[in-house]
């Protein structure tokens, strides 16, 4: 049987117990370095935690080490991967073929950064000892079907939240604007930015609009799909997040997830526990730029948000009227006081906050962009916000208690859904009950009693003549036996897919370019002993990206706008992108469908 995980972003030690308890099937988080979101991350010590705690769900804990590592940082990348390892993480995600090299007593994952999009890539990263792949995001549902038949690695897909624009692990935008890279976890978001599209005679076509920026991934009604294909773990984006979000998407995914399983005799969740919550989980009233599936069904257009790339929200009607004080919606809306609002006006957009509520009739702290016939979006929901923020969300496992009385001993033993079993027992004499029914009755109720646990008791089974047992005994039993039950889940390890390293694979290509960005020898030696003759430097380690390609993208943004080439565009010659200073020059190969950016901005200038 398939056992099919929903895989939760973690920000630090708090938000994995947050994604726990919601539902995760298991956590990433960023260790101290060498993270791609530099902003996460974490000491090893509250990854220990975390990991523990996770693991007494059956839950697991992945740890990102998914940059590019300089060669003067290899000692110190190894050093902290053998940290996270001893903190029990189950698996690294990495990027840098340098770990393979360590010789690491660890499982690995092969990072979405390694740009894993071609079966024959897949099945080398498997015979080279990766348990699992992470399939980049512009990927289609028939491309996932062709990986899943070339190759028997687990497979691990993006279904929930932000979408690099460029290819991951290939895009050296934020590089080519400054010291910032994203292969060293630090991208600038230069995609979000406003850009200008020129011809080659200087002319703008358009100006001053977020051409780069693509809305928000939500494959939610793609699951089934996914599972059918071969789709293993199910990857909500997102560590910069806040806990609001990172509640609620665990919560809708968790449940969407367990309704697609419900149809599948073949498959089941990874982990252990039903989460309860107090709130309606609802993916448009988190963080969110729109939803799109981008391209799952295919190359398609309208995957872009040119107006802005802040979140939108949910759409709640149109500007019906313009006040001094505020506005007048189009329909009866559920807004309140503290809301954040957005308006969408001849592609301009402007916020506000909610002051007050009439009827219909909103008064709002500010007033620019507020136009009769603007789309009118929600984008901070407070009284939502303020429900999963005190929802009181609890993971709990069944169990079942047994309690055997002797005339000299009494023993609870309490074993949950798994097997897993635990005791405890008192060896002391015990008189016979002077009211067996009520004796009864209380040692039931005592074993019952699961408190702050994980655990709820299902039944409890009595075993011997019934004799008097004094409370604050069966208390104290109750409580040994489930702490042993709580230690005896938190020793049990997950499986863990340790695989060596086939050196008989061989690349599929004989010649590695500076893209696939390769800057330490230890990655390099792999390379060479799995069959490439040529590597180039790594972009990441050159002084400049001038005249180079810095990102590859399914995304193309002529398709974008209507002017395909396939389809007889009216827009002839070469175009570029222009923020300020940096100009790139689009290219378009109409073969894989895909746009590529080139840095033609003049540094020396600069």
């Amino acid at each position: 049987m398939r056992t099919i995980e929903l895989l939760a972003p973690a920000r630090d030690l708090h938000s994995a117990v947050a994604a726990v308890d919601c539902g995760a099937d298991a956590v990433y988080m960023g260790g101290s370095g060498f993270s791609a979101r530099q902003a996460a991350a974490n000491t090893t010590d509250d990854i220990r935690r975390a990991a523990e705690y996770a693991h007494r769900y059956g839950a697991r804990l992945y740890a990102t080490l998914n940059t590019v590592v300089f060669e003067s940082e290899l000692e110190q990348a190894e050093h902290l991967a053998r940290e996270l390892i001893a903190a029990d993480v189950d698996a690294l995600i990495i990027q840098d073929m340098a770990y393979r090299e360590m010789s690491l007593p660890v499982e690995l994952h092969a990072s979405t950064q390694m740009c894993n999009m071609e079966p024959g890539e897949a099945a080398f990263l498997e015979r080279c000892g990766f348990s699992r792949v992470v399939l980049e995001r512009a990927l289609s549902i028939d491309e996932i079907r062709r990986i899943r038949a070339a190759t028997s690695v687990e497979l691990e897909c993006f279904i929930h939240g932000a979408i690099c624009v460029g290819h991951s692990g290939r895009c050296f935008l934020s590089r080519s604007m400054s010291e910032r890279s994203g292969n060293r976890g630090q991208c600038s978001q230069p995609c979000r930015l406003s850009y200008d599209l020129c011809d080659e005679s200087g002319r703008e076509i358009i100006r001053g609009r977020h051409l780069l920026s693509v809305r928000d991934m939500d494959l939610s009604g793609r699951i089934g799909e996914m599972l059918d294909a071969g789709i293993a773990s199910f990857k909500i984006e997102g560590r910069l997040k806040d806990e609001v979000y990172l509640r609620n998407t665990v919560a809708y995914y968790r449940r969407a997830i367990d309704d697609a399983l419900a149809r599948r005799s073949d498959c089941r969740r990874s982990s252990a526990g039903v989460s309860t919550y107090d709130f309606t989980p609802d993916p448009a009233k988190s963080f969110t730029r729109g939803a799109s599936e981008y391209m799952f069904s295919g190359k398609r257009a309208d995957v872009a948000s040119f107006s802005t790339p802040k979140a939108v929200g949910e759409r709640l009607g149109r500007v019906a009227k313009v006040h001094k004080d505020g506005f007048t919606i189009d329909r009866s809306v559920d807004i309140a006081t503290g809301d954040g609002l957005c308006f969408l006006s001849d592609d301009v957009f402007a916020g506000a906050g909610v002051n007050g509520v009439d009827g219909r009739r909103i008064t709002t702290n500010r007033r620019e962009g507020i136009a009769v016939g603007a789309e009118v979006y929600r984008n901070y929901d407070r009284r939502f916000a303020m429900s999963v923020e005190r929802s009181r969300v609890r993971r709990i496992i069944d169990a079942r208690c047994r309690i055997d009385i002797l005339e000299d001993s009494v023993a609870m033993t309490y074993t949950d859904t798994e097997g897993v079993t635990a005791s405890a027992r008192r060896s002391m004499r015990l008189d016979a009950a002077n009211d067996p029914a009520k004796a009864e009755n209380v040692m039931r109720e005592q074993a019952a009693r699961s408190g702050a646990t994980m655990f709820r008791i299902t039944g409890t089974e009595i075993c011997g003549e019934m004799r008097f047992v004094p409370i604050s005994v069966a208390g104290e039993l109750r409580r040994e036996a489930l702490e042993r039950l709580t230690e005896a889940r938190t020793a049990l390890m997950p499986e863990r897919r340790i695989l060596p390293d086939d050196p008989t694979a061989r690349y599929p290509r004989t010649r590695i370019t500076k893209y696939e960005n390769v800057v330490n020898s230890l990655a390099e030696r792999f390379y060479r002993r799995h069959g490439v003759d040529e590597i180039e430097r790594g972009l990441d380690i050159e002084p400049s990206t001038e005249g180079c390609c810095v990102m590859r993208s399914s995304y193309c943004l002529r398709r974008e706008i209507g002017e395909c080439l396939r389809k007889g565009s009216q827009l002839g010659g070469r175009l570029y992108l222009v923020h300020g200073r940096h100009r790139y020059r689009l290219g378009f190969d109409c073969d894989r469908c895909e746009m590529t950016l080139t840095d033609c901005s003049d540094k020396r200038r600069q």
